[in-house]
């Protein structure tokens, strides 16, 4: 293996390759939280042929490749294998241009979400993908985990957005389906396999990506409601209210909202405690207009008993506020310490359901956890994040995970809403497929990566976890 790691070196050059010993620690691990661990070698090619060049060597040797972006994922899809080489994409981050009149953007998969943002705004349009970790997520790892976000409810999943994708297979065949068009029905939509695969089927080095124009109007409002009844009764007036100006409905339960907002010191918008509290957001191209319908709810909800107290923004430094707490868990490690995180789907129907169950079971298991609940509950994606502070670093996950699994699975819910499945979730993918899917699922993987390179015993993969 060091000898391949060698010869690899030298076909590519130290600039792309570089050797275990040398490699930064921040390749060895991403949010997962799993045991870092150094790769064979880390390769940072620049370009599609020395991705393919790279992938044919390591398939020929039968070398494990493990796929990375801008490592903020979750569920450890981007974790390394000792014996496997690092396959970094950072430098796929030029955006190649953006066609205001397709309503496209074309940019590699390194292109750091924001920038992609920014650049789209400064030509009057918007990319309708935002997460948390904008900042430091990177397009290949958005599309390959089809990521969700804040805005799912209106503009839909990441794979909502893409129209075009170059993908590099794992004996190094190039996919050119950078298709700019709308309608393109010719043939399979191949880029539908490697949405959301993890990297198990195929690296995705370059998209093309929808735009939409950019809705200079906002209106945000931050709104305390007596329990889980009440917020989908209010969910379900603003999108009659609203339409498609709804663009976020975020819920945060009181176990979160009251925790973070005193431990990080950001305080709340309101001045009582609620049973569950939201952030109603709608954007659209007349500011009167946009404000007027939010008023509108707003006055309706509160007739209609839906909503105790609220607040709507009157400026962008208002809008951040209110937007604070919620955009909290980069802080979870000062405030809260290690902690088990969840990102499971379930029916809105019964959501107040699951919330209570979860919270309920955790805390009989360990009296002094704290389980925070919060979620885009538009969209049916729950966050929990548990901590039980006596156990330090060593928190219980199997046991924790069987509790929010095994009530997830009862509810008929999902295991992953946003953040795929990679090496955290793989035993309990069985919860959500049916055998019959996962078998298909590896078929697939077995016709696309017969060696079983590509981020192997990560999600669907048939191999022996680690």
């Amino acid at each position: 293996m060091t000898d391949f790691a060698r010869t690899l070196q030298e076909t590519f050059g130290e600039k792309v390759v570089t050797l275990a010993g040398e490699i930064p620690e921040k390749y060895w691990q991403d949010w997962a939280g799993l045991t870092a661990t150094e790769p064979l070698a880390l390769a940072r090619p620049s370009t599609t042929e020395e991705v393919s060049g790279l992938l044919a060597a390591c398939h020929a040797a039968g070398v494990p490749v493990v796929p990375q972006g801008g490592l903020t994922g979750i569920s450890g899809a981007a974790h390394p294998q000792a014996d496997g080489i690092v396959l970094s994409l950072e430098r796929f981050d030029t955006i190649e241009g953006i066609d205001t009149d397709a309503g496209t953007i074309t940019a590699g998969a390194g292109v750091i979400l924001e920038t992609a943002q920014n650049a789209a705004a400064d030509k009057g349009m918007m990319l309708g993908i935002d997460i948390g970790a904008r900042g430091s997520c990177q397009l290949g790892g958005v599309l390959a985990t089809n990521a969700g976000g804040n805005t799912v409810v209106r503009y839909g999943m990441a794979r909502d957005h893409v129209l075009g994708l170059e993908v590099v297979l794992a004996d190094g065949t190039v996919i050119d389906g950078m298709n700019t068009m709308l309608k393109n029905n010719a043939g399979l939509d191949l880029k539908q396999l490697f949405i959301g695969s993890e990297g198990l089927l195929g690296i995705i080095t370059r998209c093309v990506l929808r735009l939409h124009p950019n809705p200079p109007a906002k209106a945000t409002a931050f709104l305390g409601c007596a329990d889980t009844a009440s917020v989908i009764a209010l969910l379900r007036a603003a999108r009659g209210a609203l339409g498609p100006m709804l663009s976020s409905f975020e819920v945060m339960w009181p176990s979160f909202f009251h925790f973070m907002s005193k431990g990080t010191g950001l305080g709340s918008p309101l001045a009582g405690e609620h049973g569950a509290y939201v952030i109603l957001e709608a954007t659209g191209f007349d500011a009167e207009a946009t404000r007027g319908a939010m008023e509108s709810l707003f006055e309706k909800a509160f007739e209609d008993g839906l909503v105790e107290d609220g607040v709507l923004a009157n400026s962008v430094k208002e809008e951040r506020a209110l937007w604070a707490v919620r955009e909290s868990p980069a802080e979870y490690e000062t405030v809260l310490g290690p902690l088990v995180p969840f990102d499971v789907g379930i029916p809105i129907a019964k959501m107040d359901e699951a919330v209570t169950r979860i919270e309920a079971a955790v805390a009989k298991a360990y009296p002094t956890a704290r389980s925070l609940s919060y979620g885009h509950i538009g969209d049916s994606n729950l966050h929990v994040v548990v901590n039980v502070p006596e156990a330090g670093r060593a928190q219980p996950e199997k046991e924790i995970k069987k509790i929010v699994y095994g009530i997830t699975r009862e509810l008929g819910g999902t295991v992953s809403a946003e953040h795929g499945i990679g090496a955290i979730k793989r035993d309990y993918l069985g919860y959500s497929r049916t055998e019959a899917e996962i078998a298909l699922m590896r078929t697939i993987k077995a016709a696309l990566d017969p060696k079983g390179i590509l981020n192997p015993a990560k999600s669907f993969d048939a191999g022996m976890a680690a």
